[in-house]
């Protein structure tokens, strides 16, 4: 499978480093596909990954990532055009946040709206699935905790789409569970928050979430 992830920070680098694992190809999008963090990015990967612009990203992947900043989404999905991204699923792994003064985590906006409906009502032909948004880089592929595979919560309209999102979320050591529509995000993002939140308080950010179920 192809893959094209839409932003070049740490989330897109760990995740295209597993699909790369996978055995899938990444092409990561940039602003400055040239960068000597990219450069370094190839190198450790190998052949299948490379990079380019935003637009050569969407263009590639059968499967895109949108691995932007939160609050950055729309210029993103701009900047890389909407038409890149036609029917595909489309793995939405963003949070809109901010901080306050005191450097405490707040979502830019939330309630009746969420960053995840954002890029569907960006894409209106995509099929956005959310996913990979309440954990840290340095765990989503592969994650080993103590008490065995976490949860990774995703939402999204498309059934298909999901099951094929989640498939992938057990491939990569998860336990996916599925929180309904796209209006799930609704959910899913503040968790961030309170993850952000935990790891200040705790010292750590090696944190994760599980479901347990009687």
């Amino acid at each position: 499978m192809k893959v094209g992830i839409v932003g070049s920070g740490d989330v897109a680098r760990s995740l295209g480093k597993g699909f790369v694992e996978l055995g899938d190809e990444v092409r990561l999008g940039s602003r400055t596909p040239d960068s000597d963090a990219l450069k370094a990015w190839t190198a450790a990967v190998g052949s299948r990954g490379t990079t380019g612009s935003f637009a050569d990203a969407a263009g590639f992947g059968d499967l895109v990532v949108l691995a932007s900043h939160g609050v950055e989404n729309e210029n993103a999905i701009r900047l890389a055009g909407p038409r890149q991204f036609g029917r595909k699923i489309v793995i939405d792994t963003t949070n809109p946040l901010a901080f306050t003064p005191d450097h405490r985590p707040l979502l830019a906006y939330g309630g009746n709206d969420s960053a995840g409906e954002r890029v569907q009502r960006a894409l209106p032909d995509a099929r956005v699935v959310k996913a990979f948004n309440t954990v840290g880089h340095a765990h989503m592929v592969h994650p080993k905790f103590p008490g065995g595979p976490p949860t990774m919560f995703y939402c999204g309209n498309d059934p298909a789409a999901k099951q094929q999102v989640a498939d992938l979320l057990r491939r990569f050591g998860w336990e996916p569970a599925d929180v309904g529509g796209i209006e799930g995000a609704r959910l899913l993002e503040p968790m961030c928050v309170a993850w952000v939140t935990l790891g200040i308080l705790g010292g750590s950010f090696d944190i994760a979430f599980k479901v347990l179920r009687a």
